[in-house]
């Protein structure tokens, strides 16, 4: 780079990590070129009609409780499109019915036991159990959900309301995922509290108040969008004003003397891009691949990083057909050993969908989400096969009768980064040997969060880390 230069930064992949931290440089005097190997932008994000109506395949929304999401959808253009849940209480699917989801929970870590005692999801001897809290050691150091929680408040409370929990965010498993990493809100609470009961209250709102009074006006929790979470990455690209390329596999990235060259396509007939910094949101082992040359220490903990995969398996119903919900949805925990994880009745939470059905063809959508972490073989049976599967859990839980009138199947193969014990050393380690490399910089859903917010967090930071290293070269 010279000092005339403007400089160039790319970015290798065009998933919301990769399209933030674009939009994210263009606040400074940098080129900027998005190299994206499949054939479209968005990675996970993505919206496709059934029934004729837009559902989307991936994720359905984002907490807005963190300002990055609903900051770069306005930056964008799309604020005039976000839209709230219109219900948000969920169910658990447990001992062969559906029951209520305590409402004063963190991740499913109650913190009211009178409350979780009248859900009836924890057996008698379980809410015995979680009483005793104060007698049970906590764990020490990095360890599973399942170790820490499950040894101040019981197994069963991990089991069926935890794990479940988790399950639908990591499609992971509670005896594998770290605590610090997956609830860290809650780890860090409970280092100040003598119970974990007490660290979940001092997470949550205050309790609504007495029959009677005015209950406070909540700010939503979820939020989507109008015409789906899946027009997100295209908004994002368009507003970044990078120069974005799809069909463009990064197959290696080497150090040079002014900064880094990328090798673009096929080994037969290979494309060379020089740049001045590189941003790296790929998930871990493409990222690891690419770092084998340059950043070796990086690329062995990415190597570290496993990814479950998942389908979501999308259902429309004659609205007529389909039996009144007042829930959002349900989870079912994997003691109970069903395929489906969890369902989202997606019409009833997001009522604008509803509204976009056809006058004389109004539809339920139900989204029910397939896979967990190393349950390899519920995935592999064919889509119609998966659909049906599906289908008949469906109707068991609520009792409907007649059969779906149209079906999607989506597959996340290897989708979903796994926050096992361990995972923030690794991070800290991939970040230090990264952070070696002048020009380098990491993003994405495998470090601090699989939510979009996270992810666009990630994206801010690694913006920023290359644009220092280039201002500080400059000068």
């Amino acid at each position: 780079m010279t000092f005339d230069a403007t400089p160039h930064v790319a970015v290798i992949g065009g998933g919301i990590a990769g399209l933030a931290a674009a939009f994210f440089l263009a606040a400074a005097p940098v080129r900027v070129t998005v190299l994206e190997g499949s054939p479209r932008l968005g990675g996970k994000l993505q919206t496709s009609d059934i029934a004729g109506v837009s559902v989307d395949e991936g994720a359905e929304a984002l907490l807005a409780r963190r300002p990055e999401g609903v900051a770069l959808i306005e930056a964008a253009g799309l604020g005039g499109d976000l839209v709230p849940a219109g219900v948000t209480s969920s169910a658990i699917y447990t001992r062969g019915g559906l029951r209520p989801l305590p409402r004063r929970q963190f991740m499913g870590v109650p913190a009211d036991l009178d409350e979780l005692a009248a859900t009836g999801v924890i057996s008698a001897a379980g809410v015995a159990r979680a009483r005793g809290e104060a007698a049970s050691p906590a764990a020490a150091g990095d360890v599973s959900v399942t170790e820490y929680v499950g040894s101040r408040l019981g197994v069963e409370i991990v089991d069926r309301l935890v794990d479940p929990l988790l399950g639908g965010v990591y499609a992971g498993r509670s005896e594998d995922l770290s605590f610090q990493a997956t609830l860290a809100p809650l780890a860090a609470a409970a280092r100040e509290h003598a119970t974990l009961t007490e660290a979940v209250s001092s997470l949550l709102p205050p309790p609504p108040p007495p029959a009677g009074g005015a209950p406070a006006q909540a700010a939503p929790v979820f939020v989507s969008l109008a015409t789906g979470i899946g027009a997100l990455p295209e908004a994002v690209a368009k507003a970044s004003g990078a120069d974005i390329r799809v069909n463009a596999t990064v197959r290696e990235l080497n150090r040079t003397a002014a900064g880094w060259r990328l090798t673009i396509g096929s080994a037969a007939d290979p494309e060379f891009l020089d740049a001045d910094a590189v941003i790296l949101a790929t998930p871990a082992a493409p990222a690891a691949r690419l770092l084998a040359a340059s950043a070796a220490d990086a690329a062995a903990q990415l190597r570290q990083i496993p990814y479950a995969s998942m389908a979501i398996v999308t259902l429309a119903f004659r609205a007529a057909d389909f039996p009144a919900q007042q829930r959002s949805g349900y989870l079912v925990p994997a003691v109970d050993g069903r395929a489906v994880k969890a369902a989202t009745f997606s019409t009833v939470k997001w009522p604008h969908l509803a509204a976009r059905a056809a006058a004389d063809r109004p539809v339920q959508v139900v989204r029910c989400s397939v896979g967990r972490s190393g349950d390899v073989a519920v995935l592999q049976r064919d889509d119609a096969d998966l659909a049906a599967l599906a289908e008949a859990e469906l109707a068991e839980t609520t009792g409907i009768t007649a059969g779906s009138v149209a079906q999607r199947v989506t597959r996340w193969g290897g989708g979903l980064p796994q926050y096992n014990v361990g995972h923030l050393d690794r991070v800290a380690a991939i970040r230090a040997a990264v952070a070696a490399q002048p020009g380098l910089a990491v993003a994405g859903a495998a470090y601090d969060g699989i939510g979009i917010p996270a992810c666009i967090a990630t994206a801010k930071t690694a913006a920023a880390q290359v644009t220092a290293h280039l201002t500080a070269r400059r000068g």
